[in-house]
């Protein structure tokens, strides 16, 4: 099989057509999101929500509702449980997050194990890109649509928020709101990422994209598109790989993104190896750097 046949003979299937459109959406999504939330600290909030959406989306299923209204509910109550815990008692945030992500996906493996006729489990934790229905499609790219052009729309003032929230408080901009913007945003790229994905995996598509390009640039507006590309093209490869190799789409994919990230951690201007040839000038202090500027 020539190169050119590799690329196009998947595309003449309308399954396969159908996963590329719904892998794309998800990784520019994911990737804008990844950003902030590799610069807020947020990776154990978003390996939280992944898993918290679990018993969401099996009562969906089980009701009849579309899967993304239960994920949310479920998605913004765990958001809100973590915070309660860390207002209300000595528990702090990152014990908070253990404790509250690994409690709800452990009562979604219960709902799932006491209804196995009607729960696929394997689509729900590792995804099903592969075989999404016309309303799916139709789900993921509104929410995926609405979640991106918020976040670039608030992109100055997210900016902002990440880099000096005292800065943005005293200039008229609510921390609160952009806070809860994000975490909003956080559910809702959620949801879009489980049709690629799944629940395990989706962690990896919420932060590696992030980490891989800030390793890469210290501006932020090169950080955002250095991870949509990372993002896109680990997506569309990872679903290419599955095709061809019988792979597990959400796996192939989630590799793809390590690789990536391995990469830039060995090449990469913050990576070891630059850092070892900047070790070996004895710059002052001073001359180190590893900061995103916003822009």
């Amino acid at each position: 099989m020539s190169p050119i046949e590799w690329f196009t003979e998947p595309l003449g299937f309308e399954f396969m057509q159908r996963a590329l459109l719904v892998a794309l959406v998800c990784a520019v999504a994911c990737a804008v999101l990844s950003c902030w939330l590799t610069l807020l600290g947020w990776s154990l909030m978003g390996d939280a929500v992944s898993h918290a959406v679990l018993p969401g989306v099996v009562l969906s299923y089980v009701i009849g509702i579309p899967f993304a209204i239960g994920a949310f509910v479920f998605g913004s109550a765990a958001v809100g449980l973590v915070g309660a815990l860390n207002r209300t008692s000595r528990v702090k945030e990152d014990a908070a997050i253990g404790i509250v992500f690994t409690g709800l996906f452990a009562l979604g493996l219960v709902l799932v194990s006491a209804i196995p006729s009607q729960i696929d489990l394997f689509h729900i934790l590792f995804g099903n890109v592969l075989g999404v229905s016309d309303g799916d499609i139709v789900q993921v790219v509104i929410i995926g649509t609405v979640v991106t052009a918020a976040l670039l729309y608030k992109r100055r003032d997210l900016v902002l928020y990440a880099f000096d929230p005292t800065h943005a408080h005293a200039i008229g901009i609510s921390p609160k709101r952009l806070e809860t913007l994000l975490l909003g945003a956080l559910a809702l790229t959620v949801i879009v990422a489980l049709q690629a994905v799944g629940i395990v995996l989706v962690v990896a598509m919420l932060i590696t994209p992030g980490a891989t390009a800030y390793l890469i640039t210290d501006r932020f507006s090169r950080m955002l598109g250095w991870a949509i590309g990372c993002s896109v093209s680990a997506c569309l490869l990872g679903t290419y790989l599955s095709y061809h190799l019988d792979w597990s789409t959400g796996g192939a994919i989630v590799c793809v993104l390590s690789l990536q990230f391995v990469a830039a951690y060995v090449l990469a201007p913050h990576g070891v190896l630059a850092q070892r040839r900047g070790a070996r000038r004895v710059e002052p202090p001073a001359a180190a750097g590893g900061a995103v500027a916003a822009d």
